[in-house]
């Protein structure tokens, strides 16, 4: 903005010396039109500088340690105008913030959310002479993910045995059944025809499904950056293995702001579950392994794949 504000001196100076040494009709013209030209630019711009809006952009989830720079978008049903703004950028589990210039690295050596910021945002009118803050400035949380840690102990899965069967919700096909008298209201496809002739009355066979105990897996959200990438990788790692093997669980961690839990059956809570915790601060002490869990089964990660 500095430039062009020199560059229109010396183009109104020019003007200048060139009406004083002719002092023609065409000189007077030309410096009156650089004299009125700024204030004629300013009333131009008001519509776009008036909807201006300003936000940071990135790709939302972010490899670990990848190369992702932070660039400054503009959106105006006008055409742009000169617009300029620095970044804040804070990482949500530590704390830690910096301040980045358009076209800098984020910091991705982490995995955590990072809530950037518009800082010192300017929107300017077409010449850039004039300058104002924006109207509109979004803020935008970008997730560094964690790479999956493969645990160097295996979970021992012996101890999560069913403890008594029950109907599956829906039906559908299951490896256990049990046979009981027809109801009104049940599914005519699941009748037992051959054991009906049998026996002079309708039978069906009813899929079961296991009934197991809560499986847990816990996690305290401390330590140094490199330990909360070990743990966030290991809890990665550790739910796509058991939801491979069809296996639902529970994830309780002590952040921050408590005990959060979630329960995972898919993806797509999985998912939910990470990014939920990557926008967790720290916790400042105690442990979830002193609180009491009741659970058929536990697993802490604590960074060492060790089980409890």
């Amino acid at each position: 903005m500095a430039k062009r504000r020199i560059c229109y001196l010396f183009g109104l100076l020019g003007s200048f010396v060139f009406y004083m040494a002719y002092q023609q009709w065409f000189s007077w013209i030309l410096l009156n039109f650089v004299l009125l030209l700024p204030w004629l630019s300013l009333v131009v711009s008001l519509g776009a500088i008036f909807h201006m809006k300003m936000e940071p952009s990135a790709a939302q989830r972010i490899p670990l340690g990848s190369l992702q720079q932070i660039h400054l978008k503009g959106h105006c049903k006008h055409p742009i105008p000169p617009h300029r703004a620095r970044f804040r950028v804070t990482q949500t589990m530590t704390g830690e913030s910096c301040i980045l210039k358009p076209g800098d690295r984020l910091p991705t050596d982490h995995c955590t959310a990072l809530q950037v910021r518009l800082y010192r945002a300017r929107v300017c009118d077409y010449l850039g002479l004039f300058c104002f803050s924006p109207r509109k400035t979004l803020e935008h949380t970008f997730l560094v993910m964690p790479e999956p840690v493969k645990m160097e102990i295996m979970p021992d899965l012996s101890r999560y045995l069913a403890q008594r069967l029950i109907p599956k919700a829906g039906g559908g096909y299951a490896e256990n059944h049990e046979i009981r008298q027809y109801r009104p209201g049940d599914n005519l496809n699941q009748i037992h025809w051959k054991l009906s002739a049998k026996a002079g009355e309708l039978m069906l066979r009813e899929p079961m499904e296991p009934e197991r105990g809560l499986m847990l897996l816990t996690m305290d959200l401390c330590g140094t950056a490199s330990e909360l990438d070990v743990k966030l990788g290991q809890l990665r790692w550790l739910s796509g293995w058991l939801l491979e093997r069809g296996i639902p669980f529970e994830v309780r961690v002590l952040t921050g702001k408590g005990i959060e839990c979630w329960t995972v059956r898919d993806e797509w809570s999985r998912n939910d579950c990470i990014v939920s915790l990557l926008c967790s601060p720290c916790a400042s002490d105690g442990s979830i392994r002193d609180r009491v869990c009741k659970a058929a089964w536990q697993y802490h990660i604590g960074g060492a794949s060790v089980e409890s």
